[in-house]
């Protein structure tokens, strides 16, 4: 009886312990959301609403690299006007809350991992704390820089290549904040997500699932589902998708590179 007891209050302090890191987790979130949400010419003017506009530094990079090797004006993307309509009474409003409250996450991200993290560390042995030092750091590294891969190659090539095309010149493009918003936030957050490509092999070589011999074997398979995953989050055309598939097709192969660590220490 005393030992079932010990169990419960054992299990009801790790749901306290749960609850406690959930709500720092979400104090964070929502300090950062405060933040963006008072900066909001910073946001909308510098970042969100950036890539449409033709001077934007992705474009510009283009452009240069073109006439660096040669191509001239190639690379340079065509030159267009996009305007941006809201069509819902409270539109812009809610739009500001919800950009807020997803830069509020971004933000607080490598907090709002460590939280988690501090929660399971407690049911890992020593040696497994060992190896995995430094992983909030390496998770946080691949979110930012999955969500950056994201804001400054994808999600420009999906505004310019979408915002110009045209089925007839009998109709006219007219993008609504919501659309422009929900292409830059969706975007932006795939990638960041599926850059953490390397962690989940982590923890599943970890438990066994996955061993360095099967993603090796299945390197082909990855190719498929990883092009099916770039037509996903990226536009229709060929070269948004072979700039997504480069680097998770790499992050595959570092995640071999991982397993193998791994299976080393077991």
């Amino acid at each position: 009886m005393a030992d079932r007891d010990d169990k419960e209050l054992s299990f009801l302090g790790h749901l306290e312990e749960l609850r406690w890191r959930l709500i720092r987790a979400a104090i964070a979130v929502v300090v950062g959301a405060i933040a963006a949400f008072s900066a909001k010419n910073f946001i909308f003017d510098k970042v969100i609403l950036a890539p449409k506009s033709p001077d934007f530094l992705t474009y510009k990079a283009f452009c240069w690299i073109g006439e660096y090797l040669g191509f001239g004006a190639s690379f340079c993307l065509a030159d267009y006007t996009l305007n941006i309509q809201n069509i819902n009474m409270a539109g812009q409003f809610t739009t500001h809350i919800v950009v807020s409250l997803i830069a509020g996450f971004i933000v607080s991200f490598p907090y709002v991992f460590y939280q988690v993290w501090k929660f399971i560390s407690p049911g890992l042995t020593e040696r497994e704390i060992k190896l995995s030092r430094g992983i909030v750091f390496y998770t946080s590294f691949l979110f930012i820089f999955g969500v950056l891969f994201g804001y400054y190659l994808i999600a420009p090539l999906s505004i310019q290549f979408l915002a110009t095309y045209s089925i007839s010149s009998e109709v006219v493009n007219q993008i609504t904040l919501a659309s422009f918003i929900s292409t830059i936030t969706s975007v932006t957050l795939a990638n960041g997500l599926v850059f953490q490509l390397p962690v989940v092999v982590y923890f599943l070589a970890k438990i066994g699932l996955v061993t360095p011999a099967f993603l090796k074997k299945y390197r082909k398979h990855a190719l498929v589902v990883v092009l099916i995953l770039s037509a996903i989050i990226t536009p229709p055309d060929v070269w948004s998708q072979i700039l997504v598939t480069i680097p998770l097709m790499l992050l595959y192969e570092i995640s071999i590179i991982v397993a193998k660590r791994i299976k080393k220490t077991q």
